[in-house]
């Protein structure tokens, strides 16, 4: 069965800019792009939230409809998201200003609110300026009454934990974590099939909402994840770094030292790829389907093995979707900076 390119999303965002025109993609004069999405599928009422294929026997159609026209060829094995949706969604973020402060929805808290739904991500660092910042989690002496204290005051950012923003380096931000995006980064992000947000706090921007309420239900007051070094196979033409590992979903990054072609197994369960650097391309028996920049690949279950062919320095994202039994598994500690 035949992977898919899918056609990149465009979101405008206040603390967008233009680095994603570095992956050919059309950022329109003026636009502030912050976010694009290379795989979505999210609920309808969702404007523009559903991927669409952009070539080969299936272009037109959008994701939900081939896995609603044959969900077993493209999803084997690994389960779908809420309301019968793909569970993950890919996208790249461009933060050219700080993101909000930011908490996503807790398991416990989806449970008890209909409409809500949970979301844990992670970020692989793509780009960076020199001094620019990731806000991951609390400071270790932060209580919920300090919390209270500053945000009253306007002060929360003294309380979260700031690391440097490191091209290479892997953030695992699971669901009740408070976070944001530092201005100057470039990220890709993997995430469950969620756009739910409860902002905290804007730095200063006053033209949207905050979510404190929410928020505050949500939010996990425990110190961060420590940070630990990606668990890298080095194979001689291809190095092999895995980078996150969760019940969500597993990301690993595929680095060509020189020309190769390595066989990808599907292990019954559909597997999305991005490229980031350099080229790549995946041969199928009805010919090559290139692996562009920019743009997520998804290769369906049924595919069984994928012929993955990258140049020397190419750089490709391997992101999993976990089968039943990995949701047995507990939450344990990620595999990459956390």
């Amino acid at each position: 069965m035949q992977p898919v390119v899918l056609t990149p999303i465009l979101k405008s965002r206040v603390w967008g800019g233009r680095r994603l025109e570095a992956f050919g993609l059309d950022v329109p004069p003026d636009a502030r792009i912050g976010e694009a999405w290379l795989l979505a599928d999210l609920p309808e009422a969702v404007e523009d939230g559903r991927s669409v294929v952009e070539s080969g026997p299936w272009r037109g159609q959008t994701l939900h409809e081939l896995l609603e026209a044959d969900r077993s060829s493209w999803m084997g094995t690994a389960e779908l998201g809420p309301d019968d949706r793909f569970p993950l969604l890919v996208k790249l973020l461009d933060a050219r200003e700080n993101l909000s402060v930011q908490v996503h929805p807790t398991p416990a808290y989806a449970q008890s609110h209909p409409g809500a739904h949970p979301k844990s991500e992670a970020w692989i660092v793509l780009q960076a300026d020199p001094g620019s910042q990731i806000y991951r989690g609390l400071r270790p002496d932060v209580t919920r009454e300090s919390f209270l204290e500053h945000l009253r005051a306007g002060t929360v950012p003294k309380l979260l934990e700031a690391v440097p923003a490191r091209p290479g380096d892997c953030h695992d931000l699971r669901s009740g974590t408070c976070h944001a995006l530092g201005a100057g980064v470039l990220v890709a992000e993997v995430q469950t099939t969620s756009d739910t947000t409860f902002r905290l706090y804007d730095w200063g921007r006053v033209d949207r909402p905050l979510h404190i309420d929410e928020a505050l239900a949500c939010m996990d007051f425990a110190p961060p994840r420590r940070r630990v070094e990606p668990v890298t196979i080095d194979a001689g033409d291809v190095r092999t770094e895995r980078l996150v590992d969760t019940p969500a979903f597993s990301i690993e990054r595929l680095v060509a030292v020189r020309p190769t072609r390595l066989d990808v197994p599907t292990s019954g369960r559909p597997i999305v790829l991005v490229t980031l650097e350099g080229r790549a391309s995946v041969e199928t028996p009805d010919g090559s389907i290139p692996a562009i920049p920019g743009r997520a690949l998804l290769v369906p279950a049924a595919t069984g093995t994928a012929r993955l062919e990258m140049d020397c320095a190419a750089v490709v994202l391997r992101v999993d979707v976990p089968g039943p039994i990995d949701h047995i598994i507990d939450d344990g500690p990620a595999m990459a900076s956390a």
